[in-house]
């Protein structure tokens, strides 16, 4: 065991700014021995010890000072200084009497920090050029309130930079606010070079913190660098695809300088360049051909202009056209075709790539493929539109269609009569006759009528409207078509319809059965009559109904036909003779 007074205390006490602060005084009295008083102080500027408590068994005594109403006193009489700032940093003693044992004493230093802010960079706005004579600023630094003051360090790439290394060179100033915190600044000069334009520079602000080296990171930025243009691009947009008549190309010229160069575009026309800059799109490389043709064929040319140091780049490109051109169809014989002829239609055309045929009609079914076509046994049908579809098999997209008319001419053919037709007596009926042929022929009939012309795909039709008479039945109409190549004609037979005339006669001999019922019923109703007393019978009054003269109301059924004579006998008088047709 100790034989004298001892006391230890931290040498360095750490607390964050704003926080509170714990000093420990311990102590160790020989015999458990106890104290006499304990004293608290702080060393000021002057390094003079200005007391802060007096600590006796009786009580406490707190100075009046400074740091009045923000100290407290543990239960092991350690200090507690709340509401810590920069002013605090300082040296506080703890001081200890204990009587025949002696007085003893220790220190501690306070140490306050705060810790700095994530720095702030700031590339150089201007941009900076490979070609500037003088190392250039690159960025700028900036940490805030921190204590105590920490250092700024530069990076690129990942990389550390260091002072006066390789022509760098770095300058900082530190500046203490009012409020006792550190503002740190720094600025980075060093050479750029081409290769700068993918670098990326960051700061980071480095600081103590409990014994421990510690950092904050800015963000990492990229400074924009002035440099020449060395290679250049000229291509054709789109380049996965060959370019065919009518397509929109795009010439796009690429330059790895910064800024951009002028662009300037020319067409080689002969020996000589033609200046197309004034289509391209301003400061944009880009130069656009719409609808293009054979015309466009031809080499292409960008040139670019540094400004910096007017050096100048061209690169060429040729462009490729595909087209097709001169697509025309012949047709052997060329002369005039009648129906059962021939014919052999053979299409052509021009391009600088391979070409296929194909043949198709006017609906638009495949006839055939090959640059012929073989029609055989013609015929006024066959009579269309055919198309010869040229296609360059290595251009998708790429084709032209040419379309020939193969014209059948010959006499009219008569396809469609209306015969036999059957009809009725004075009835009224439309005569058909459809034909066909080329020229175009006309129609005419044997009888009069009202006619109606009309085209039905290629036939031409001719409605007559007639009235069925004796003579026409007998005779029938006769459809006569002509063009000047020949005459066709057509006999229309009209034949009575049977059927239709029974069902008339049917219809009469039903007339007559109703007229005689309602006779016999007549003459039931006025022999009731007189039965029962209901019509007289005097003399003057009697009436011969059995053999009545004729009168003004008397009823006559006349009926006209061509069966009356045998109808007749079938109907008989109350004397049962047969009597004359009229007077039935």
């Amino acid at each position: 065991a100790a034989s004298r007074l001892e006391i230890s205390m931290p040498a360095v006490v750490e607390v964050e700014m704003g926080g509170t602060a714990r000093i420990e005084c311990n102590f160790y009295i020989p015999e458990n021995a106890s104290y006499t008083y304990i004293d608290w102080f702080y060393m000021d500027r002057s390094n003079k010890q200005v007391r802060l408590y007096h600590i006796t068994g009786s009580g406490v005594v707190e100075d009046d000072t400074d740091y009045k109403k923000r100290l407290s006193l543990g239960e092991d009489k350690a200090l507690s200084i709340s509401a810590v700032t920069v002013q605090d940093a300082r040296t506080f003693m703890c001081q200890v009497g204990a009587g025949s044992y002696g007085v003893g004493e220790s220190s501690t230093e306070l140490s306050v920090y705060k810790v700095p802010e994530t720095p702030e960079i700031e590339p150089n706005s201007a941009g900076i050029s490979v070609h500037n004579s003088e190392i250039p600023e690159i960025a700028k630094c900036v940490s805030k309130n921190s204590f105590p003051a920490p250092n700024i360090t530069w990076h690129k790439n990942g990389e550390q930079l260091h002072n006066q290394e390789n022509n760098v060179t770095i300058l900082s100033t530190v500046t203490r606010e009012s409020s006792g915190l550190y503002t740190v600044s720094s600025t980075l000069y060093a050479p750029a070079t081409r290769e700068d334009r993918h670098s990326r520079y960051h700061c980071a602000v480095h600081y103590w913190l409990r014994g421990q080296r510690r950092h904050r990171d800015s963000q990492r930025v990229k400074v924009n660098i002035f440099y020449s243009t060395k290679h250049l691009k000229l291509q054709v947009m789109p380049s996965s695809t060959l370019v065919k008549e009518g397509d929109n190309v795009t010439l796009v010229c690429e330059a790895d300088g910064n800024p951009l160069p002028v662009f300037s575009f020319f067409k080689k026309n002969m020996s000589e360049w033609q200046d197309l800059t004034s289509l391209a799109e301003p400061d944009s490389g880009v130069l656009k051909l719409h609808d293009v043709d054979k015309s466009n064929n031809g080499t292409y040319r960008c040139q670019s202009l540094d400004l910096d140091d007017l050096s100048q780049i061209e690169e060429d490109v040729d462009l490729v056209v595909n087209y097709i051109e001169g697509v025309r169809v012949k047709m052997e014989p060329s002369s005039t075709l009648r129906e059962g002829d021939s014919v052999m239609l053979s299409c052509d055309a021009h391009s600088p790539v391979g070409l296929k045929y194909q043949w198709r009609d006017e609906k638009g079914r495949k006839l055939g493929e090959g640059n012929q076509l073989f029609l055989s046994n013609l015929t006024f049908e066959t009579s269309n539109t055919f198309s010869c579809k040229v296609m360059a098999p290595s251009v998708p997209g790429l084709e032209q269609s040419k379309e020939v008319f193969v014209a059948v001419e010959g006499k009219p053919r008569i396809v469609a009569i209306s015969s036999p037709l059957y009809v009725r007596q004075d009835e009224v009926v439309n005569l058909t006759c459809k034909a066909i042929a080329v020229p175009r022929p006309t129609v005419q009939w044997s009888i009069n009528g009202t006619a109606h012309e009309y085209m039905d795909n290629q036939h031409i039709a001719s409605n007559l409207t007639v009235r069925v008479s004796q003579d026409l039945l007998q005779a029938g109409a006769m459809c006569r078509v002509s063009n000047k190549l020949g005459v066709s004609e057509k006999h229309i037979q009209l034949v009575v319809d049977q059927k239709s005339t029974a069902e008339s006669q049917g219809v009469i001999i039903v007339a007559i059965i109703v007229a005689i019922l309602v006779v016999a019923v007549l003459g039931a109703v006025i022999y009731f009559l007189h039965k029962k007393g209901k019509i007289p019978c005097g003399r003057a009054g009697k009436q011969d109904i059995t053999k009545p003269e004729a009168r003004k109301d008397k009823i006559v059924v006349e009926v006209k036909s061509d069966k009356l004579s045998e109808e007749a006998g079938l109907l008989q008088g109350a004397n049962g003779e047969k009597r004359p047709a009229a007077d039935q």
